[in-house]
């Protein structure tokens, strides 16, 4: 909606302009939506050295408190501030709450969707997905087959990555992350940034908390311990200091009170899993880990991983242990099986679809791939198993070389990859230190959803990802993206 009057723009939007994109603050150009009003009456009166001021303090707090990722494709693992831009994007409640709803009926899905591909296979059977596809995914764990995790739950957290379509305003979903999805710190050192930025707008705005997350997660944790919640004994599994998200597993860790370990700390013994302490064994009952699947058990997995602990699948099998997430996740992370959870929705809730999955094409089906192969100047081709950006073809912007590389790559391994439309992503203005103006840059969505078995709860607003480059549509941080604070009111403006 937009506010009443139009207003000029002055000061730091001098020269925006929406360029036909959907403009998550502005209707047009000067004319901002009725839940951004506030936001904008109060930057447009702010001098462009008062606005340089606030960034350099959000800036400097992220510095002090050591909220940095790690960037491995320059080869030398450079450490990096995190970006982060003051603009927020903000929702009204009646949109928040059609999300809400979309994220919690793909979650129940994609849990369904696991405890099946790992039990009776029903799906397979009935022949609504091609159990070659399903078999073929390299994360599709074998080991998995008939062991029952705590509680039924798989997805215990989910990243369900968003992107609004500016051609009909809608949210749609881009991507599924059920495994390790990370992102879930900087929401909350997002939100204490601005809040210390901007005190008066959250009360006038009534901006829904997010600082509820950590106690949700340690209730969802306890509750999976097989020794009961009262003695539950959890930890934090790491890779280590290494890890790019290395900041994020210590915050965690701290704000739930619980053990930071790596695999060199624990130990299994007689099927049971212990943590190593000055005053002796002490055993553990749940492990939210952060360690991917093949690196967990040098016994079950990769045999040269040194980041988990031997026997930890024998522990796990047997119910002594408890992870979140759950073993084999990954199929359900499968940029290919990903076309198909609208065929899990109805399956297995018999709904239809809250919100709506990109077109995908399968390389992998006849049809699909000689489309895609014509088509690949208009088309975003993905490798299933790549993230961060990695493995990826934006055809409208790639060169004519990369595009016969990636021709060529899909006509020898066409399981690997697929194909969507290019998405004109909506756009937020952000702030450019170089010119003292805002821009409008492109953004998705990642909310985080906590699910215990029973109900799907979902941080209100989730991390806003923008692609700080100007034009791009890359929104990782490995890659020039950064992030914006995601504010959900609790009404409409």
């Amino acid at each position: 909606m937009a506010a009443p009057l139009r207003v000029m723009q002055p000061g730091l939007f001098a020269g925006y302009g929406t360029d036909n994109f959907y403009d998550e603050m502005f209707v047009r150009t000067g004319n901002p939506r009725l839940h951004y009003a506030k936001l904008y009456q109060k930057l447009a009166a702010m001098a462009g050295a008062q606005f340089e001021e606030q960034r350099k303090l959000a800036d400097l707090s992220f510095l002090l408190q050591g909220i940095t990722f790690t960037v491995y494709s320059d080869g030398r693992g450079t450490e990096r501030l995190f970006p982060f831009d003051l603009i927020p994007r903000i929702l009204p409640q009646s949109e928040w709450q059609h999300v809400d709803r979309g994220l919690a009926q793909r979650v129940v899905a994609l849990n369904l969707f696991l405890q099946d591909v790992y039990g009776k296979q029903r799906i397979l059977s009935d022949k609504k997905i091609p159990r070659s596809l399903v078999y073929s995914c390299k994360h599709f764990h074998r080991e998995m087959l008939g062991v029952e995790v705590p509680r039924g739950i798989y997805t215990h957290i989910c990243g369900i990555d968003l992107v609004r379509d500016s051609r009909t305003g809608e949210f749609c979903v881009l991507e599924d992350n059920v495994r390790t999805p990370s992102g879930i710190s900087y929401v909350l050192e997002n939100r204490l940034v601005m809040t210390r930025t901007f005190p008066d707008l959250f009360q006038a705005q009534e901006v829904l908390p997010v600082d509820h997350y950590p106690t949700e997660l340690s209730r969802i944790l306890q509750s999976l311990s097989p020794r009961g919640e009262s003695e539950a004994q959890i930890v934090l599994l790491t890779p280590g200091i290494y890890n790019s998200a290395y900041f994020e597993h210590s915050f965690l860790a701290q704000n739930m009170g619980i053990e930071l370990v790596e695999g060199r700390d624990l130990v299994v013994d007689g099927g049971i899993v212990y943590m190593k302490t000055i005053r002796g064994l002490k055993r553990v009952d749940v492990i939210y880990r952060r360690v991917d699947d093949e690196f967990l058990d040098s016994l079950c997995f990769r045999p040269d991983s040194l980041l988990g602990v031997p026997g930890l699948m024998a522990a796990y099998r047997a119910g002594n242990v408890a992870l979140a997430n759950a073993i084999g996740n990954g199929v359900a992370d499968d940029k290919a099986i990903y076309a198909y959870v609208p065929t899990f929705i109805r399956y297995y809730l018999g709904e239809e679809p809250i919100l709506r999955s990109v077109e995908t094409y399968l390389c992998s089906k006849e049809d699909d791939r000689r489309y895609v192969c014509e088509h690949l100047e208009d088309l975003v081709v993905k490798n299933v198993g790549e993230s961060g950006g990695h493995g990826m073809l934006i055809g409208p912007a790639a060169e004519r070389k990369r595009i016969e590389e990636f021709r060529e790559r899909i006509q020898s391994n066409p399981r690997n990859y697929i194909a969507q439309p290019v998405i004109p992503l909506s756009r937020v203005p952000s702030y450019d230190s170089a010119s003292g103006k805002m821009w409008g840059c492109h953004v998705d969505l990642r909310p985080y959803c906590l699910y215990d078995g029973e109900k799907v709860t979902t941080v209100p607003g989730g991390l806003t990802r923008v692609a700080l480059q100007r034009g791009s549509l890359v929104v990782n941080s490995s890659q020039g993206g950064g992030s914006k604070d995601t504010w959900v009111l609790r009404g409409e403006c």
